[in-house]
């Protein structure tokens, strides 16, 4: 049975979405229809992007990391998985900015996870690891 994991949505996706918006709002106020209609793509390929990312561990032991409908879907055999860490980036004292799983596989290969249901995410991945 297939186990999916629906990503969370970190504090920057909503910062971008919100100087996207404001970017095409100014283009269109500014009369300059081809940088706002560029603007207005852009702003449609980030939300699919933050609505349909997923991650899929599947029956035949591997996992499935899928970043929207425009991005090639990543798959990574559990048994590759050499570690997955829990990191934090741009640490001021004891708080972070964002926390994030780091997946190792394969020679040197890693891919970053932003699970929202981490604890188990991380039991799912271990059972299929053992």
């Amino acid at each position: 049975m297939n186990r999916v994991f629906q990503a969370r949505i970190a504090w920057y996706h909503y910062f971008l979405l919100a100087v996207l918006a404001a970017n095409a709002i100014g283009a269109l106020w500014a009369k300059l229809a081809v940088v706002a209609l560029l603007f207005m793509l852009l702003l449609v390929v980030v939300i699919e992007q933050i609505i349909h990312t997923s991650y899929t561990v599947t029956a035949e032991d591997t996992l499935v990391i899928c970043t929207g409908r425009f991005a090639r879907k990543k798959v990574i055999p559990i048994q590759e998985i050499h570690s997955i860490r829990k990191m934090h980036s741009m640490k001021f004292g004891r708080f972070s900015a964002t926390n994030y799983l780091l997946i190792e596989y394969g020679t040197g290969k890693y891919a970053s996870v932003l699970p929202r249901k981490e604890a188990e995410f991380l039991e799912v991945i271990e059972k299929k690891r053992t």
